[in-house]
C-alpha cells in the first residue's frame, strides 16, 4: 500500500482512517484539534513532533548544529528558533538542508504514533503546511479551518502578542484560503462564537467521521445520507474529482489511468448502474436523495492492483441486478434459437470468456467510497497492459 495503510496493524481489516487537519495561522485549527481529541480522535501534531525531534540530546539537534553552527543554540542548550529561522530565511539551499534533517524524523515519529493507535481509531494529523507541501492526497479526508483575515489578525494580536504588521506578514507568508479550500473535503468556518464551532465539529464527528471509519474498517461502500440537493451541484464537481483522483493515484501509483464519467453518458457505465435518486413529485429537476454521485473510470493492468483501492477508501460494490428488460430480451432470444446453434454459441462464448478473463484481463469491477458524505463510484477495468500505455490520465 502507498501511504494510507499502516504496517504492523494486523488486527485491521481495512486501513486506519487518516484525516488531514489544516488552516491558516489564527484560524482556530488547534481548537478544532482539541475538540476532536475530546471525542476520541488520535491527534498527531506535526508542530509538536517537529519540536520533539530537535530537543536537547537528540540526533536532530546535533545535525542542525553541525549544519548551521552554535549560533542556533540558546545558552541552555535548546534550539534558538528565531536564530535558526534567520539562518534559513531567503536561502533555499539552507532551508532544504534543514528540511532534510527534520522532515524524515517528523514522518517517522508520526508513523509510530499512527501504528500505535487502536484498531478503530480516527487519526487526525494536524499539519499547518499540508496544502503547501502537497500532502492532501495522502489523507482520506482533508479538513480545513477557515476564518476571515481581520478575525485572524485580531486573534494573533490578542493571543500571541503580535503586532498587526507581524500578523499580516505571517498570513501573507502562507498559502491563501482559495488554495486550501480547493483541497478541502470539509471546511469549518470559524468567524463566530466558540460554541458554534464546537457544534459543527460535533456534527462532523457524529455524522461523517465515525461512519466513515466503520465503513473503512469493514471494507464496505457507504450508503449516502439522504438529503435534498439542487438541480446543478456541478460547481464542486471538478474539485471533488481532483481530490478523489489524487487519492487513487497515491494508492495505485502515477501510471493509473483515471478519468471522470460524464453524468449524461450512460454507455460509460459497464454495469448500467445509476445514482439512487427519486425525482420530485412535480417533475422538476430538484431531487430528493444523496449528494451527486461522482463517477470515475479507472484502468489497471492487473486485478491485484485493484486491491490498493481499499487503501484510498473504496470498497467493492455488490453486483448490480440485471435490467428486467435485458432479461426478457435474452429469454426471447434463447427461446427462438436453434438448440444446436445455442450449444455452439455457448462453446464459443466459454472460450472467449476464458481468454478475456485470464489473469483477470477483461474483468470489470465497481467500487464505492466509504465516505458517507462523498458518494463516489469507480468503474474498474483490468486491461492486462500497463496503464501508462493508454495515454494521459484524466
Amino acid at each position: 500500500m502507498r501511504g494510507f495503510a499502516v504496517p504492523g496493524r494486523g488486527g485491521l481489516t481495512g486501513p486506519v482512517l487518516m484525516v488531514g487537519l489544516t488552516g491558516g495561522i489564527g484560524s482556530g485549527k488547534s481548537v478544532v484539534a482539541r475538540r476532536l481529541a475530546g471525542h476520541g480522535a488520535v491527534i498527531v501534531d506535526s508542530d509538536r513532533i517537529a519540536r520533539e525531534v530537535v530537543e536537547p540530546g537528540t540526533d536532530g539537534l546535533r545535525e542542525i548544529v553541525a549544519a548551521f553552527g552554535e549560533r542556533v543554540l540558546r545558552p541552555d542548550g535548546t534550539l534558538d528558533r528565531p536564530a535558526l529561522g534567520a539562518a534559513v530565511f531567503g536561502d533555499d539551499a539552507a532551508r532544504a538542508r534543514l528540511e532534510a534533517i527534520t522532515h524524515p524524523r517528523v514522518r517517522a515519529r508520526s508513523a509510530q504514533l499512527v501504528a500505535a493507535a487502536p484498531a478503530d481509531a480516527i487519526v487526525v494529523n494536524d499539519v499547518p503546511l499540508l496544502v503547501e507541501v502537497g500532502l492532501a492526497p495522502t489523507y482520506h479526508l482533508v479538513l480545513v479551518v477557515r476564518a476571515a483575515r481581520r478575525v485572524r489578525i485580531d486573534r494573533l494580536i490578542r493571543d500571541r502578542g503580535m503586532t498587526a504588521e507581524q500578523a499580516e506578514q505571517r498570513i501573507r507568508a502562507q498559502t491563501g484560503d482559495a488554495e486550501r479550500t480547493a483541497a478541502a473535503d470539509v471546511v469549518l468556518d470559524n468567524d463566530g462564537p466558540l460554541d458554534a464551532l464546537h457544534a459543527r465539529v460535533d456534527a462532523l464527528w457524529r455524522d461523517r467521521l465515525v461512519p466513515y471509519e466503520e465503513n473503512l474498517r469493514h471494507r464496505r461502500a457507504a450508503a449516502p445520507a439522504p438529503r435534498r440537493v439542487g438541480a446543478d451541484p456541478a460547481p464542486d464537481r471538478s474539485a471533488r474529482y481532483a481530490r478523489v483522483a489524487g487519492r487513487i493515484r497515491h494508492a495505485l501509483g502515477p501510471a493509473a489511468r483515471i478519468e471522470p464519467v460524464d453524468p449524461a453518458d450512460d454507455t460509460a457505465r459497464p454495469d448500467r448502474s445509476t445514482a439512487p435518486v427519486d425525482r420530485a413529485s412535480d417533475g422538476s429537476d430538484q431531487v430528493h436523495g444523496p449528494a451527486e454521485v461522482l463517477e470515475i473510470r479507472l484502468d489497471v493492468a492487473s486485478a491485484a492492483e485493484v486491491d490498493a483501492l481499499a487503501a484510498a477508501g473504496f470498497a467493492p460494490c455488490p453486483p448490480v441486478e440485471a435490467d428486467p428488460a435485458d432479461t426478457a430480451d435474452t429469454a426471447d432470444t434463447a427461446d427462438t434459437a436453434d438448440a444446436a446453434d445455442t450449444a455452439d454459441t455457448a462453446d464459443t462464448a466459454d472460450t472467449a470468456d476464458t481468454a478475456d478473463t485470464a489473469d483477470g484481463v477483461g474483468e470489470r469491477r465497481r467500487y464505492g467510497s466509504a465516505d458517507p458524505d462523498n458518494p463516489v463510484v469507480v468503474y474498474v477495468r483490468v486491461t492486462g497492459a500497463p496503464a501508462a500505455d493508454h495515454g494521459p490520465t484524466g
